[in-house]
């Protein structure tokens, strides 16, 4: 009897709540939600902003479309994790990270994202080389939950993960990097389970064949990359290289080589778990550098054959600590 009380109030207090509304202020306001969807529809591009998936009743909302609605409606963005697994034993790291959307200073809404190395399309591919690629997409993730809960666009636009997946493999594709090519995984023919650049070393012959005729657009890439060869660190791009002294007409490290040296630091720092990145580098350039310190102008001076066999010691150290 007191159930059915406690459910009769509150079906008159929802039924008050509805009656106290203003629904000429909610009329209007549900019309300019419908302007702002329709408006949004005619700005984003298929292809670029939203994908089609063949067989799904609506579009996926991409990261390119994300950014353009925010930047439509003025909001910024901030993005933490908020939980994370780094199995450095196994290889395996899964990220969650939430968006917050900000307008003039104040919360508006957040969204939530998570991917992991585990996942079909990450399967194939070495662990460790994917670290960072899970991360940007768990990141992504909650970019575009946030931006469909502040657009009101959920019935407009999806995010089904699954059906995000030839949108995922082209994005893969398009980045790959030579180190990611030589580590991934073939899942098929005599020599599957085995890593591209092993084949490489064995039979450099399949590998041609792999960049002609391969069915799998990721595969026929990696094949491509492995037959060009590991970038010369003379051809890598240097945004911000320059002589280092007008005698010798060394190169100063690029700001992406000295981000690779504190990447491959606090990996190592992590697994021994000893020192902090920045210590963890330093201690390895002082063996490389006379006189290093670790200071403003030490790592400002910082040439590019230094910074480069920095990052190989480091890699190394890794690869021995891995085998332990």
């Amino acid at each position: 009897m007191s159930e059915a009380i406690a459910k009769t109030e509150n079906q008159t207090n929802s039924l008050s709540l509805i009656m106290g509304t203003d629904q000429n202020k909610m009329a209007s306001e549900l019309q300019a939600i419908s302007n702002f969807q329709t408006m949004v529809q005619k700005q984003l591009k298929n292809g670029q902003d939203f994908g089609v998936v063949p067989s799904t009743q609506k579009p996926t909302l991409l990261k390119p479309g994300a950014e353009k609605i925010q930047m439509l409606m003025g909001v910024t963005s901030e993005y933490n994790v908020i939980d994370k697994v780094e199995n450095y034993k196994d290889g395996y790291f899964d990220y969650t990270v939430k968006c917050v959307l900000y307008k003039s200073g104040m919360q508006l809404t957040e969204g939530l994202g998570s991917a992991n190395t585990k996942e079909s399309k990450y399967v194939s591919r070495d662990g460790f080389s994917m670290k960072n690629t899970v991360l940007k997409m768990a990141k992504k993730r909650a970019q575009v939950d946030a931006t469909l809960t502040i657009a009101s666009l959920s019935n407009v636009f999806t995010q089904d993960v699954e059906d995000m997946q030839q949108f995922n493999q082209r994005e893969n594709t398009e980045t790959m990097t030579y180190d990611e090519a030589f580590n991934l995984k073939l899942n098929f023919g005599k020599n599957k389970g085995k890593t591209m650049g092993e084949v490489m070393n064995e039979n450099r012959g399949y590998i041609e064949w792999l960049a002609e005729n391969a069915k799998k657009a990721e595969f026929k890439t990696a094949a491509e990359l492995l037959l060009k060869g590991k970038p010369a660190v003379d051809q890598a791009p240097k945004e911000d290289a320059q002589p280092a002294s007008e005698d010798t007409g060394e190169m100063i490290a690029t700001s992406q080589q000295t981000r690779d040296i504190a990447n491959l630091a606090g990996d190592l720092a992590t697994k021994t778990q000893s020192g902090s990145p920045m210590s963890t580098a330093n201690e390895v350039l002082q063996q490389i550098v006379p006189d290093w310190k670790g200071s403003d102008d030490d790592w400002k001076n910082l040439t590019v054959a230094q910074a480069e066999d920095a990052k190989s010691q480091l890699q190394g150290l890794l690869a021995a600590f891995d085998k332990k």
